[in-house]
């Protein structure tokens, strides 16, 4: 019994092993092909745009206090208690400002995630979809694999034709 059953292994086994299909996708490529990654894109942009310029702004406003407590620090007649006060503004001044671009980062790396989420999805969805309709065991990001052979099938047009690229 025992026989018959390593007999059947190693009979089926090259028929398994020779009825896998692998492929690689390269997914990088497709994202920026993507009608919804360049919308995205171009939202991340404007948003990045707003917070460059508020911050412009904000630095300005930093470099023209910092100018005129320079001014009135080199004053002999001001009152060491009216230095003390606008060295104490300009202080709080830099720490909103580097507030504003830790929160202007966080911000856009939010959007960023929230944006790219639904996007990542849709390529996923379309490589699985490639992969049960043309039977492959496994599909690889193209890059990972340190070696493939010629049995391994570049399966990117397949999924750029899915998404309609």
């Amino acid at each position: 019994m025992i026989k018959k059953l390593i007999a059947a292994l190693v009979i089926a086994l090259p028929i398994c092993a020779s009825a896998q299909k692998f492929g690689v996708v390269d997914g990088e490529s497709l994202l920026p092909q993507m009608p919804e990654y360049t919308a995205a894109e171009n939202q991340l942009s404007e948003a990045s745009k707003k917070y460059e310029a508020e911050l412009t702004n904000l630095r300005e406003e930093l470099d023209k206090k910092y100018a005129d407590f320079q001014q009135l620090s080199q004053d002999p007649d001001t009152p060491q208690s009216i230095k003390d006060r606008r060295l104490q503004e300009l202080t709080e001044l830099d720490q909103k400002v580097q507030q504003f671009v830790q929160t202007a980062q966080q911000d856009i790396q939010r959007q960023q995630a929230q944006l790219m989420q639904p996007i990542q999805e849709k390529l996923l969805r379309a490589i699985n979809t490639v992969g049960q309709n043309n039977n492959f065991t496994i599909l690889f990001p193209i890059g990972v694999a340190l070696y493939t052979g010629q049995e391994v099938i570049d399966a990117t047009p397949l999924v750029k034709a899915e998404l309609g690229l």
